[in-house]
């Protein structure tokens, strides 16, 4: 591969805004419809980059990411969607990626929504211009379109030997009216999508050429290493600088801000001519903070104390068949229990870092792992109360995200460091900061009522508890309102299940002041917990085998494929030697199905993880080998979420400060995987989080299949279970 080809390399990554020798640039409107962006002659001119699919002169072809890649893919997939009707193989092409300006559209990765949203659209894109490029080639040898055709970035004329490049075309095509219905390729046509194609960015990224967040150097650059007050909220005081001062390459020691989306913090930021001496000046500070009484409000105990306690009362009706209550109070076989998960920290590979430099004239310029180069670039236009015309957002790779990029207070510590010193500054965070400080996957409580009848599960209850992403961060949920952010995907319109005597959601909002974010796959994790697992315990108390029980509740056709598919491919009903079970469950999230099967073995006091099968049902999509990947890193994910310890937080201060004191899955940890796709031709759904939710309760079904012991609370501790949730 040729360098910068797919990943700007640190020396030209500040020039790929701008082409020269444009001839042919097409974007797509909010109605989804491909419109022109401009047009240019053929004379070398210099363009500010333009939306999505880029033809020069010179015959280069440029396709613009709107979608960071943290991971997930997005640098072949997106790409892969308007190549494959460009008729282009991703290798002819330069992929460059957007820079928060609003003509881009939706710039975020987060809700695994990339592919799905962008599904339509950006094929349509492709093919318009494919359709103007024949058009120009027909008009050019005074033939109609369909004698001509398109392959491998060239216009052939049918039944002779002469074509023309793109690039020789692209002024011609320039002039021509957009197609706003162009023709799109029948899936059995496809050459890119649905295909497992070499990951041209893999390279870059072994190698170390790949720009990632870290790897930004700016002329005349300095860095800074924040200390944040131990319990988020606190005051500055007053500050001793004096130790700092006289470590080598400290520059200078100032009060800095740190500006969540919902509240304000301070800290002490140490500004150095590196990173070494910037955190070694840090860990020479003295400084008083003002608590603000946190120490008496922030603690996990309480904050579950206070779920359990609205476990005993009534929530806030989402949406409920018949009368749940009077039906539960008549029934004779019945169950009401809870089910516990913990704060989580997203401990991304990367930490989160940021460059910024604030120039005089208000102009800004950002390089920086961030998973929405709109909105940051928005974000920080308001908090630095400059026209958003006048900033530069340079997003970068990122190591991992989970969410957790999707929140930018570090960028604008480096925006407000930066326009205190004059000087381009780095901010990096270290993992203490970035585990200590948060924000979090919310700790949920799942109250869980149902009851059986004659061998069925006919009545069910989901009470979810617990702090809202909706009502905390963004004041969007009003006290007497369920929040549906979360209550929709546990409704019968999400999950299918359908209960024939009754059925209710419901929700209770128990506030902290904890931070909370989104974290790889939001609420879905939370509450497939409990779900599943009760479901599998309302299984056993009606006598029926738990994946009977789940297809006597089922009528959808995609749900019951799935679970067939799985209990294929798993062998469930394969006869086990003593102490070994398998356990499954089904969730739907972001648009897809995903079904997961765990086997493990008693191991003394404990258990192992022996393997794991998932069937995912997520539509039509770009590359199964993504899929896979995508699914694996999710079970990897929630299996570690299922079994390492929680955030704990006490006496307003988090117990955890790396990752010798909050543990994450290990290498010899990892249970055997297989992945199976089930192929249709629906609407493409997510996979970049879709495949967690099953795996905890997976895991819980499993451990009672093999040792009779029903585990409620997450983390589990697979060495001990002597202890029964």
């Amino acid at each position: 591969m040729v360098k910068d080809k797919f990943i700007p390399g640190r020396r030209s990554f500040i020039k790929t805004t701008c082409l020269v020798g444009m001839g042919l640039a097409i974007g797509i409107d909010s109605l989804a419809r491909p419109f022109n962006i401009f047009h240019k002659n053929a004379a070398g001119v210099d363009v500010e980059l333009s939306p999505f699919i880029l033809i020069a002169t010179d015959g280069t072809v440029t396709i613009v990411n709107p979608r960071p890649d943290m991971g997930q893919g997005t640098l072949q997939s997106i790409p892969s969607l308007i190549a494959e009707e460009l008729e282009v193989e991703l290798s002819q092409v330069k992929i460059i990626q957007s820079d928060g300006k609003s003509k881009y559209g939706s710039q975020t990765s987060g809700g695994s929504t990339s592919v799905r949203q962008l599904w339509t659209p950006l094929r349509k894109a492709g093919a318009a211009v494919k359709e103007m490029l024949i058009k120009a080639a027909a008009n050019r040898w005074g033939v109609a379109d369909d004698k001509c055709y398109a392959e491998n970035a060239r216009i052939f004329m049918k039944g002779t030997d002469k074509s023309l490049g793109y690039g020789q075309l692209a002024e011609d095509a320039s002039k021509l009216e957009v197609p706003l219905n162009p023709s799109l390729k029948d899936p059995k046509d496809f050459k890119i999508i649905g295909k497992n194609l070499k990951k041209l960015d893999i390279p870059e990224r072994v190698t170390g050429k790949a720009v990632y967040g870290l790897d930004i150097d700016v002329p005349g650059m300095v860095y800074a290493s924040i200390l944040h007050s131990p319990m988020i909220f606190g005051k500055v005081v007053s500050f001793d600088a004096a130790a700092a001062m006289k470590i080598s390459g400290v520059q200078s020691v100032m009060k800095c801000e740190r500006k969540m989306i919902h509240r304000m913090a301070e800290g002490v930021a140490v500004i150095a001519s590196s990173w070494w001496a910037a955190d070694k000046g840090r860990r020479a500070l003295n400084v008083k903070w003002d608590n603000g009484g946190l120490d008496k409000t922030l603690h996990t105990e309480t904050y579950f104390k206070a779920c359990y306690d609205a476990a005993r009362k009534s929530g806030i009706n989402f949406e409920e068949h018949h009368d749940f209550q009077t039906k539960f109070n008549g029934a004779k076989l019945k169950l009401e229990v809870n089910y516990e998960t913990p704060f989580l920290s997203h401990v991304p590979v990367e930490p989160e870092n940021a460059t910024v430099v604030v120039n005089d004239d208000g102009s800004v310029e950002i390089w920086a792992p961030v998973q929405g180069p709109a909105e940051t670039l928005n974000e920080v236009a308001d908090y630095l109360n400059v026209s958003p015309e006048k900033i530069k957002v340079n997003a970068t790779l990122l190591g991992g995200s989970y969410g957790r990029k999707a929140y930018i207070d570090y960028v604008k510590e480096a925006c407000f460091i930066s326009k205190a010193v004059k000087k381009p500054v780095k901010v990096i965070w270290s993992r203490e900061d970035d585990i200590g400080q948060g924000p979090y996957r919310p700790g949920m409580l799942s109250h869980m009522q149902g009851f059986v009848k004659d061998g069925r599960i006919t009545g069910f209850h989901h009470h979810a508890i617990g702090e809202s992403i909706l009502g905390q961060v963004f004041k969007g949920l009003s006290d007497d309102e369920a929040d549906g952010t979360i209550c929709e995907e546990l409704s019968t319109r999400n999950s299918k299940y359908q209960f024939a005597g009754a059925e209710k959601i419901s929700w209770t909002n128990v506030k902290t002041e904890i931070p909370i974010m989104w974290w790889r796959s939001v609420n879905a994790a939370n509450f497939a917990w409990g779900q599943e697992c009760f479901i599998d315990e309302l299984a056993h108390l009606a006598g029926k085998d738990p994946v009977d029980a789940r297809m006597d509740l089922l009528n959808d056709e995609r749900y019951k494929k799935v679970l067939q598919v799985l209990v294929e491919k798993s062998h469930y009903r394969e006869k086990l030697t003593a102490g070994r079970g398998k356990g499954i469950s089904l969730f739907s999230s972001f648009g897809s199905i995903c079904g997961c099967c765990m086997t493990v073995s008693k191991v003394n006091t404990g258990i192992k993880i022996e393997k794991v099968v998932a069937v995912m049902d997520c539509g039509q999509f770009v590359s199964p080998d993504m899929v896979k990947a995508q699914t694996e890193g999710n079970i990897v994910m929630g299996i570690s979420a299922a079994i390492k310890g929680g955030i704990i937080w006490k006496n307003g201060v988090c117990q955890h400060s790396n990752f010798n004191n909050y543990h994450v899955l290990r290498l010899s940890e990892m249970p055997e995987l297989e992945i199976h796709i089930i192929e249709n031709g629906e609407a493409p759904g997510g996979v970049g989080e879709a495949g967690l939710p099953p795996v905890a309760p997976a895991l819980g079904n499993a451990i009672f299949a093999a040792t009779g012991v029903r585990l409620r609370n997450l983390p589990i501790d697979i060495n001990n279970l002597s202890m029964v949730g």
